[in-house]
């Protein structure tokens, strides 16, 4: 059974830093770039961050490049999104996706697992 499950959200103030946990199950995503998007709400789901299948490249959205980072363990099957100097444009649901493959983009469609994702909300 496939499992995408975020933990972490919450209420921070401006210029404060949470950091996101995605737990995979290992068939699910072993072998798999997993990635994080955003969704505020009346927008689209928007990219975040993805890292390839053995944490050799990274990929960010030029909103985030420089606050937020994304680092997998193999070992426990996690990707996790340290976001830090959050700012209120920041507030939005944040959804962790496996790709279909080893590597991958920016492109929704290029993901095939999804969690049902953990809101953040940064207060200024």
């Amino acid at each position: 059974q496939v499992q995408v499950v975020e933990s972490g959200g919450g209420l921070v103030q401006a210029g404060g830093s949470l950091r996101l946990s995605c737990t995979t199950s290992r068939r699910t995503s072993s072998n798999n770039a997993v990635g994080w998007f955003r969704q505020a709400p009346e927008k689209e789901r928007e990219f975040v961050a993805v890292i390839s299948w053995n944490g050799g490249s990274t990929l960010y959205a030029d909103s985030v490049k420089g606050r937020f980072s994304i680092i997998r363990d193999r070992a426990k099957n996690t990707v996790d999104l340290q976001m830090n100097s959050l700012k209120p444009e920041d507030t939005a649901t944040y959804y962790c996706a496996v790709a279909r493959g080893a590597v991958s983009g920016r492109d929704r469609s290029s993901y095939q697992y999804w969690g049902q994702g953990t809101q953040v909300t940064v207060t200024s």
